[in-house]
């Protein structure tokens, strides 16, 4: 049998493209204003990747290659690429496939994962289960969205939330507890409120799906905004409760960076003062899969060794869903 290990991310990496959409341009493309996304998102500006001949597995690349530099690991010692996000480059191959094949991890077996905001969070999840199993020692978990691919720039309820960008962690085996608990949660009755209609097999490409502008995400704000608050907290205090930590206990809140009110209804739930609570909205907006290794890229150091985080999630699906872990240096 096998031996179960501890895991724990040993680095992170995150790249954004240079392109910066603010505030005020999206005025002048539709009617809104700086006033109006700040005070309702706490957006103020976000990353989008202009060259058409680049696309979500480049930016995943991007942040791979940091990661690598960073530990000096070798390509073709990765034993596992997954690739959290629901922009693939295409259908098929994988974007892992293709994001293996540019970085050139040549040993690497990988897969996409499709969750929505809470993309990288599962598939954390899920890669730290390959290490604690005793079967893989290096493990790259990339979030990575080109959102802007599939919004609508005349559609000012999305256009004003999301980015592009991508996070990279390493995960590896470790002498101590890292990635400790996680709990995880999906409800496909939600799906009518946040989704991408067509390009599946049940409404594939043709000339209608385009016209009716199909392609582009939908988002019923107020709906969304009302399940998000209430499903990230609920996943939030469980595991504290699960892991009998207080709001003192938690030396961070990680949370996915959809809307500054929904992240402070989260803290707010779990007692844990704003001091404590990783927020980069304002500089990307949502960029889906790669909101919490972008804020832990950001943030990396202010972390030490030891310190209690708490990683939150809500997603399209519904997905959702908390992680506790111990940052180990």
């Amino acid at each position: 049998m096998m031996k179960a290990n501890h895991v724990s991310i040993s680095a992170v990496a995150g790249w954004v493209p240079n392109d910066v959409l603010t505030n005020y341009d999206l005025s002048k493309i539709v009617d809104t204003s700086d006033e109006w996304i700040t005070t309702r998102t706490g957006i103020k500006e976000r990353r989008i990747l202009k060259d058409p001949k680049l696309a979500t597995s480049d930016m995943a690349v991007g942040a791979i290659n940091k990661l690598l530099s960073k530990t000096g690991v070798d390509p073709n010692e990765i034993d596992l690429i997954i690739c959290a996000t629901v922009t693939p480059d295409m259908l098929f191959p994988s974007t892992a496939c293709l994001i293996a094949n540019k970085v050139g991890a040549k040993n690497a077996f990988g897969f996409d994962l499709s969750a929505a905001c809470s993309g990288f969070l599962f598939a954390l999840d899920c890669g730290s289960k390959y290490i604690s199993s005793g079967i893989y020692n290096k493990v790259i978990v990339v979030g990575a969205d080109k959102m802007s691919s599939i919004i609508d720039y005349s559609d000012r309820q999305t256009c004003v939330l999301f980015g592009d960008g991508a996070g990279a962690v390493l995960l590896e085996p470790s002498d101590q507890p890292g990635i400790q608990d996680s709990v995880l949660k999906i409800d496909g009755s939600g799906g009518d409120y946040l989704k991408m209609v067509a390009g599946g097999s049940l409404n594939p490409a043709s000339i209608e799906t385009i016209k009716n502008k199909q392609h582009y995400a939908y988002q019923d704000g107020k709906t969304v905004f009302k399940f998000a608050v209430t499903k990230m907290a609920d996943v939030s205090e469980e595991i504290m409760k699960r892991n009998h930590l207080c709001g003192e206990d938690v030396d961070w809140l990680v949370p996915h960076q959809a809307n500054l009110r929904i992240i402070d209804a989260t803290a707010k739930r779990m007692q844990i003062d704003s001091s404590k609570v990783m927020i980069n909205i304002q500089k990307y907006g949502n960029t889906t899969a790669a909101t919490i290794p972008l804020c832990l890229a950001d943030w990396e150091n202010k972390l030490k060794n030891g310190d209690n985080l708490i990683l939150a999630s809500f997603g399209g699906g519904f997905t959702w869903g908390a992680m506790y872990l111990t940052w180990r240096k």
